[in-house]
């Protein structure tokens, strides 16, 4: 199994062999919180991705059949995601797909948990199934680790400010 960890409160696993990256990171917010930073549009914006893109949200439905598209921006640079949302049960679970426009046909499952702890804190648990273990390491590649790290951080900051 190849871990990374790249901060004190985030784990990314990327097990041999399997198309599959998992990631855990816990915050200093109650589930509620964090569940709605994730399904609120204009929050979302907020957190997501790294500092140095900007996001804009052309569409998002955060609800069981719902869909979402958004675009992160660095100058000319645009980066384009959709996917849909197969399932959204109010701040425990969500379970949607996730595709890079650049290429279509590598879509990931995301299955994101939300789990209570002691303090009013939250540790949230993905797991992200890829198309295939290149897609999935290719993705690594690209610097995902980089942007899951610097989002959270920013998600720390917004969760901060209440």
């Amino acid at each position: 199994m190849t871990t990374m960890t790249t901060h004190p409160e985030t784990t990314i696993d990327a097990p041999a062999g399997v198309p599959w990256i998992d990631l855990v990171r816990e915050f200093d917010a109650t589930p509620d919180k964090v569940f709605r930073a994730h399904t609120d549009p204009e929050l979302l914006k907020r957190w997501l991705g790294p500092r140095d893109l900007e996001m804009t949200v052309e569409e998002f439905d955060a609800r069981t059949g719902g869909r979402y598209a958004y675009t992160h921006r660095r100058g000319e640079d645009a980066f384009e995601f959709y996917g849909s949302f197969h399932e959204v049960r109010e701040n425990e679970r969500i379970v949607q797909t996730f595709t890079f426009r650049g290429s279509p046909d590598a879509v990931a499952l995301e299955i994101l948990t939300l789990e209570p702890l002691p303090g009013g804190r939250t540790r949230l648990v993905i797991r992200s199934v890829g198309s295939s273990v290149e897609e999935r390491d290719s993705a690594i590649a690209s610097g995902m680790e980089h942007g899951i790290v610097d989002g959270y951080e920013k998600l720390d900051e917004l969760l901060a400010e209440g």
